[in-house]
């Protein structure tokens, strides 16, 4: 192997960078506690940017000021060729390698390339086809995914299964590119113990030459990578059978290798996937996203998985790639169809304080994102909230003793999961409204004031790789905000009739109009949302619709699509009757105002109560229609996504479905039950 020189660099420094204050969506780590100390109420409202950036760089300093020497970066030669991946023990004891000096950038290397922080190891071998990532613990070593380069060119080595390599990650189908198959040369750019950056040039099948910058900095849960020459995507090789994309405004896409029968296929490029591998999450991040990402299968039946994805890289762009690792780091439970309602004691603990995600299957095999609560020492159930909102934000009905909820569309029932005050997980599958059967798949979504500070969550990876700015722009964390305006119909009817029923109304007159004018203001914003689902459902509808024309293969599909859309009209039609007109509402408030706000007679309590209750049943069949409608929404953004995987033709149209499902879904009302 040939070792080149280049010129020392200072590590890039990103002007977007910055942390939040622990408490939002991109909050900073904070300080380890003790096991499962109790969580906060909720989260508290971000503070500004330049609040953030402040406490990041303290919180930053306390974290280097607590690093030990070992997660320093180091880099090392290990004196001679491995023609396997590295074993833990060649990882911890070292025997034999050299350790390459500070700032020295011109060693010629006699054997393999290893450089690690003490959480990651990146090991470019000479025999290997790409970086070999490993994680490094005191419980030892482990290979969680090779990063091989990618370009541009004829299908060579793809669907032959020349590409594939059998070694500690198994084998695997390369994609159908130009692939990288072996390294010639590694150059030096950075070596210091804050930053190491080496360029590796790789030969393909087909003689080109592929070369990729990995950088590895202090601390860093994540190796970033970036093109360098003839590289177009980055082929995450991380063989599992789930491969899980986030979704922050719906529920997740969940794609079970078991259930695809293609040897590949596309999903929709949004910036974030978790390939879940045997004890860790192998996480991959890239911004801007370009075209989708493609999934390579192989395997049969129960043993088949997902060998590997491919990113491909924007013009200047970078793919980052993070492990959430150690026992517990994530969990599969199968659900049966005889345990609906039934309490589940997972074969699982939480291995620290999170905000843990749910993703149950559903029996119509889509899926339902739940957080799990977190059981208080006094044995109370906390269920915490998102973007600096608590969960009861809005709506003072939803919270009930112990794990009781109520949410529109579902109605009462025992919130589904949840952790007791050890961390131990259970479950409990619904029993109406949605029926949960198939793989349930727990993961950590975000952090909590008391996750520990070595301890990541996909949030904290999203914020660690891209920035706040990015990241708040990704997120859409302003779109996320429920809103909420005047004072639900049950809450008026309560201060209304109890005024009236203490005979109060003269004194409490500005109290009365105040109600009256908050009530209207909720009816006509609950009614605002509702048409605005029923305006997207129309265009949608006819957006589809022209979609057939062109493409007469895709019918079928875009047709179902349709029948989930039509259902916003039916549940519209279903509660025609319950909800009125806009003009029935004002006209009710009107009522109140000229006949009841200075009458003292002795039926006024009954007249009061007579517009309030029809005040009441027009706001519960408003609460339960607008949650209806983000239901279907919410179906048919992920009903698009499951299709491209099954059918890449119909990746266009599915990508502009979930533009504009994200689009409706932006700032609900509390009464949406947005999350659950």
């Amino acid at each position: 192997m040939r070792i080149t020189h280049g010129a020392r660099r200072h590590p890039e420094r990103n002007e977007e960078s910055g942390h939040g204050n622990g408490h939002g969506i991109i909050g900073e780590r904070n300080d380890p506690g003790g096991s499962f100390p109790p969580p906060a109420s909720h989260l508290q409202p971000p503070t500004s940017r330049f609040a953030l950036l402040a406490i990041w760089f303290v919180l930053l300093s306390v974290h280097l000021a607590r690093a030990e020497a070992p997660l320093a970066v180091q880099l090392f030669d290990t004196g001679m060729s491995s023609s396997a991946p590295l074993t833990p023990d060649a990882l911890s004891r070292q025997a034999g390698w050299k350790l390459i000096p500070e700032d020295q950038i011109q060693h010629q290397f006699q054997g393999d390339v290893v450089f690690l922080n003490g959480r990651l190891a990146i090991a470019l071998r000479q025999k290997g086809r790409g970086a070999e990532l490993y994680t490094v613990s005191p419980k030892g070593a482990a290979m969680r995914a090779e990063l091989v380069a990618v370009g541009s060119g004829p299908a060579a080595d793809g669907r032959s299964g020349q590409g594939g390599r059998s070694g500690q990650l198994g084998a695997g189908s390369a994609p159908s590119i130009l692939s990288a198959q072996s390294l010639s040369s590694v150059k030096i750019v950075e070596n210091n113990s804050g930053s190491a950056t080496l360029d590796a040039t790789y030969k393909t099948a087909q003689g080109e030459s592929l070369t990729l910058g990995y950088e590895l900095k202090v601390g860093q849960e994540f190796v970033q990578t970036q093109p360098r020459s003839g590289v177009t995507g980055l082929w995450v090789v991380a063989p599992c059978r789930f491969a899980v994309l986030p979704d922050f405004f719906a529920d997740d896409i969940v794609v079970d290798a078991t259930e695809l029968t293609v040897l590949e296929t596309e999903l929709p490029s949004e910036n974030f996937l978790l390939q879940m591998v045997d004890g860790a999450v192998v996480m991959a991040v890239w911004h801007p996203a370009k075209d989708d990402v493609r999934i390579t299968l192989s395997g049969q039946g129960k043993a088949r998985t997902i060998t590997g994805s491919e990113i491909h890289y924007a013009k200047e762009g970078k793919v980052f790639v993070a492990v959430i690792n150690g026992p517990g780091s994530w969990h599969m439970r199968e659900i049966a169809a005889d345990e609906a309602d039934k309490i589940l004691h997972l074969d699982w603990k939480a291995p620290y304080i999170a905000h843990w995600r749910v993703d149950w299957r559903r029996d119509d095999n889509l899926t339902d994102s739940w957080e799990m609560l977190t059981q208080n020492p006094d044995g109370e159930y906390v269920k915490h909230g998102w973007y600096g909102q608590p969960e009861s934000f809005g709506n003072v009905d939803w919270l009930k003793e112990g794990r009781q909820r109520w949410t529109t569309v579902l109605g009462s029932f025992l919130y589904p999961c949840w952790l007791d005050k050890n961390g131990a997980g259970y479950l409990q599958p619904l029993k109406k409204g949605v029926r949960f059967l198939g793989p349930a798949v727990i993961y950590p979504i975000n952090r909590l004031e008391a996750t520990p500070l070595d301890a990541f969550t996909v949030v904290d990876v999203m914020r660690d790789t891209l920035g706040v700015g990015p990241c708040e722009y990704i997120l859409d964390v302003e779109g996320q905000k429920k809103t909420f305006q005047g004072r639900p119909t049950c809450a008026s009817r309560t201060i209304l009739n109890d005024i009236y029923d203490k005979k109060e109304q003269k004194q409490k007159k500005a109290e009365v109009l105040q109600t009256l004018d908050d009530v209207h203001a909720f009816v006509r914003h609950i009614r605002g949302r509702i048409g605005d689902y029923a305006t997207f459902g129309h265009e949608m509808v006819a957006y589809l619709e022209e979609q057939k024309k062109t493409h007469t293969e895709l019918a079928g599909i875009l047709t179902e699509m349709q029948e989930i859309i039509h259902r916003i009209d039916g549940y519209v039609a279903r509660r025609k009757d319950g909800i009125k007109t806009p003009e029935y509402a004002t006209q009710l408030v009107e009522e109140f105002r000229t006949t009841l706000v200075d009458y003292e007679g002795n039926d006024a309590v009954k007249k009061c109560k007579r517009i309030t209750a029809a005040l009441v049943d027009i706001g519960g069949n408003q609460d339960e229609l607008v949650g209806e409608c983000r239901m279907v929404v919410k179906i048919l953004r992920q009903r698009a996504a499951m299709a491209m995987a099954t059918d890449p033709r119909v990746a266009p149209v599915a990508r502009e479905v979930r533009r504009r499902t994200q689009q409706m879904l932006r700032n609900p009302t509390s009464y949406e039950a947005p999350r659950h």
